[in-house]
C-alpha cells in the first residue's frame, strides 16, 4: 500500500512538473479547426503620417497599441506630452481574414493662454476628446500590418469641431 501511494505521489508529482513547465504558445497564433489565424493580441509599434488635417505637419508620429484577448485596447503615442494628453482607450474586433477594425478615444486639453492660469491652479484643462476609427491589414506571417486612420475631434459638449484627418500607418510586432 505505501509503495503504491509513493507510486501515486511521484506520478502525480511528474505531470504537474511537465505540464506547468511548458513553454506557452505565442499570443499572436490561434489555432482552429481550419487551420492557422493570425489576430491583434499584443503589443506593436507603429509610424504614421496625416494626409490631412493638422497632424499632416507631423512627421515623426509614432504609436504603441496593446491589443488585448477580451477586445480592449490602449494606444499612446510620442506626443502624449503636446499638449499633455493621457493615453487612448478603446475597442478592436476582427471583421475579415487578417481585417481588423480598431476605436480609440482620448481626452485633448488645451494650452493655458497666459502664466497667471498656471500659477492660479489652472492649467492644461480640458478641450474635448478625440476619437480614431483604424482599419487594420494584418500580414501573412501576424508580425506586421498596414491601417488607415480617420480621426475626428470633439469639443467638451460632444460636437464635432475642427481638427480631423486621415493617416496611414505601419506596424510591427514588439517581441522578445
Amino acid at each position: 500500500m505505501r509503495i503504491t501511494v509513493c507510486c501515486l505521489s511521484v506520478a502525480l508529482l511528474t505531470v504537474l512538473l511537465t505540464t506547468g513547465c511548458q513553454r506557452e504558445s505565442s499570443p499572436k497564433i490561434d489555432t482552429t479547426q481550419s487551420g492557422i489565424t493570425h489576430d491583434l493580441v499584443g503589443a506593436w509599434r507603429a509610424t504614421l503620417q496625416f494626409r490631412s488635417g493638422p497632424f499632416a505637419t507631423i512627421h515623426d508620429l509614432e504609436f504603441i497599441y496593446v491589443f488585448n484577448s477580451g477586445g480592449t485596447m490602449t494606444e499612446s503615442s510620442n506626443y502624449d506630452a503636446v499638449p499633455p494628453v493621457p493615453p487612448a482607450y478603446g475597442i478592436w474586433r476582427k471583421v475579415g481574414s487578417n481585417q481588423f477594425e480598431a476605436k480609440y478615444e482620448f481626452y485633448m486639453t488645451k494650452a493655458p493662454t497666459e502664466l497667471a492660469e498656471i500659477t492660479n491652479g489652472g492649467g492644461w484643462l480640458p478641450a474635448g476628446r478625440g476619437v480614431l476609427f483604424e482599419r487594420i491589414t494584418l500580414s501573412d506571417d501576424g508580425d506586421s500590418f498596414t491601417s488607415t486612420i480617420r480621426y475626428e475631434a470633439f469639443d467638451q459638449t460632444g460636437k464635432p469641431t475642427e481638427g480631423g484627418g486621415e493617416a496611414d500607418g505601419r506596424g510591427v510586432r514588439i517581441e522578445f
